[in-house]
């Protein structure tokens, strides 16, 4: 059988799906709307028919439950092996973020070895980051995410390259035997960056049961194990009257061991 007519099959198969989907997808997104755009992603990635098809159901019951569109913005399906994995991507998770109530704006960069960057979280707010937009930005360095509370307090997050190296490490699609990024660690580099200082900035937001869900369900992508992985602080913390600023930051280097020896790498 040919692609086309896969996809067509795939498609004829869906409609049985309709019902399970619209008992968990949120109002706003029609169930027919939402095949659609699984039927898209489908056109658009044609290996995905190579997985296991319960697998693919299972994906895309996931991205229903977090109410988030498969069209590669808000979310992805991704082939892993034999199976399907549903990936929330960092338009999605900001999405669910903003929706939480709690926050006023919250975004997410990367930071290149030619961009300016700077950031003293004793007297300032957010990172001063100017890239050069039309220029060679150069290799990724790090990745940064700043969140504006509606009651006026800020959260700012910093991970290094080599903390971005360590959660993609513990990743079980992020390294080829010589050590080199893989997978979606490769073929999406900064948003697996992104995702990662979101995932850490959410620890120091107001909880929200619809934004832990998507992380539950991203937890795939990560391959971590929740029940053994440390949670610690940011490095720093620094309380001002307009609210708690947290921050990890580089060590100078004349500095001492630091009392943590252990970190978590999301």
């Amino acid at each position: 059988m040919n692609t086309g007519n896969q996809i067509a099959q795939f498609s004829s198969d869906l409609v049985a799906y309709e019902k399970p989907f619209a008992s968990v997808l949120p109002a706003h997104i029609p169930a027919k709307k939402f095949m659609r755009t699984i039927v898209g992603a489908i056109q658009n990635n044609p290996t995905i028919l190579q997985c296991d098809r319960s697998s693919i159901y299972a994906a895309c019951q996931k991205a229903a439950q977090d109410g988030l569109i498969l069209d590669g913005r808000e979310a992805a399906l991704v082939k892993f092996a034999d199976a399907c994995q549903y990936m929330p991507m960092v338009n999605g998770i900001l999405k669910k973020l903003r929706n939480s109530g709690n926050l006023s704006t919250i975004k997410a960069e990367t930071v290149h070895e030619h961009d300016t960057f700077s950031y003293n979280p004793a007297m300032e707010d957010v990172p001063n980051h100017k890239p050069d937009w039309f220029g060679e930005r150069g290799e990724m360095i790090g990745v940064y995410a700043v969140a504006k509370m509606k009651d006026g307090g800020t959260v700012v997050e910093i991970m290094n390259k080599e903390q971005l190296d360590k959660v993609r490490r513990v990743s079980r699609s992020g390294n080829d035997k010589d050590g080199s990024p893989k997978g979606i660690w490769k073929q999406w580099p900064e948003e697996m960056a992104k995702k990662s200082v979101l995932r850490r900035i959410a620890k120091y937001l107001p909880s929200s049961s619809d934004v832990d869900q998507v992380f539950e369900h991203d937890n795939e992508n990560f391959d971590l194990n929740q029940d053994s992985a440390p949670t610690m602080p940011p490095a720093k913390t620094q309380t001002r009257a307009a609210g708690i600023i947290e921050a990890t930051v580089n060590e100078p280097e004349d500095a001492g061991p630091s009392e943590n020896t252990e970190e978590d790498p999301i």
